[in-house]
């Protein structure tokens, strides 16, 4: 049977009612499926209004407590920095102490004070004897064998067995004398030109500075009252030690440590 004599067969008000019937069970499916209902979208844009109040107001209270520790922060910085100011000095720094300019050297000097290490002296110069703790003025003189001591008062005396003396030597610039006991080294013989006997000198050992250069040498005691300077400077000193430069008078300094110890006494 053709479809097309059927409905030729059937009443128009029947088709009709057919197809309503169609699309009403069509349309209740549809809703069962894709329809929410009103009640549920209340209560959905209830929560989603309260998700957004409760997220504006944890942002709100973010901001605050940030603002509060930058403030706070601020406030502990500026304490510190005005601690700073108030009680801690600034720092200052010790006075310089100026330089010690040493004077200029003279290289002539310094060579012509020793040579192939010998001391360069003059015919007059500065000498420290070390027991009367005084400075005199001596000769030197390559003529003489032996060096020589002002000494006044000359007495020989023995002591443990041995033999001593006893003398007395001027202070500089003073009539003042110094008495010194001393163990008789040896004795010599000296001619002078105007006696016809030699005559017999005692010698003692001395400790002497002139310059830089110090040693224990023998001195003999005579009276040298009458002469310019207290003390001779002969050959026993002179040889292998000391160049004489005749040219020149006092080409040595004594140590200041010398001359401190002579002002100590």
């Amino acid at each position: 049977m053709s479809l097309r004599p059927m409905r030729a067969n059937l009443p128009f008000r029947q088709v009709l009612l057919t197809l309503g019937m169609v699309i009403m069970l069509a349309g209740c499916s549809f809703n069962r499926y894709l329809m929410v209902p009103k009640q549920d979208m209340n209560e959905l844009s209830s929560s989603i209004q309260t998700q957004r109040v409760t997220l504006v107001t944890m942002e709100n209270n973010a901001s605050i407590r940030h603002e509060k520790t930058v403030e706070q922060h601020e406030e502990s910085t500026r304490v510190i920095l005005e601690a700073i100011q108030t009680q801690v000095e600034k720092p200052r720094c010790p006075p310089l102490r100026p330089e010690k300019i040493c004077p200029a050297t003279d290289a002539s000097r310094q060579l012509s004070e020793r040579l192939q290490g010998k001391l360069i002296v003059g015919e007059l110069e500065k000498i420290y004897i070390a027991e009367p703790r005084q400075v005199y003025t001596a000769r030197i003189d390559s003529g003489a064998e032996t060096s020589s001591l002002d000494a006044r008062n000359i007495t020989r005396f023995e002591r443990d067995g041995n033999n001593w003396v006893r003398f007395d030597v001027p202070i500089p610039g003073t009539d003042e004398l110094v008495t010194l006991e001393k163990e008789v080294a040896r004795r010599v013989k000296v001619f002078q030109a105007s006696a016809a006997d030699a005559e017999r000198l005692l010698v003692v050992e001395l400790q002497f500075a002139i310059g830089d250069h110090q040693q224990v040498a023998e001195f003999t005691l005579t009276d040298r009252a009458d002469l310019t300077y207290e003390v001779l400077i002969g050959r026993n000193i002179l040889r292998d030690v000391m160049l004489i430069d005749i040219g020149r008078e006092f080409a040595t300094e004594l140590p200041e440590s010398i001359l401190n110890n002579r002002n100590d006494s």
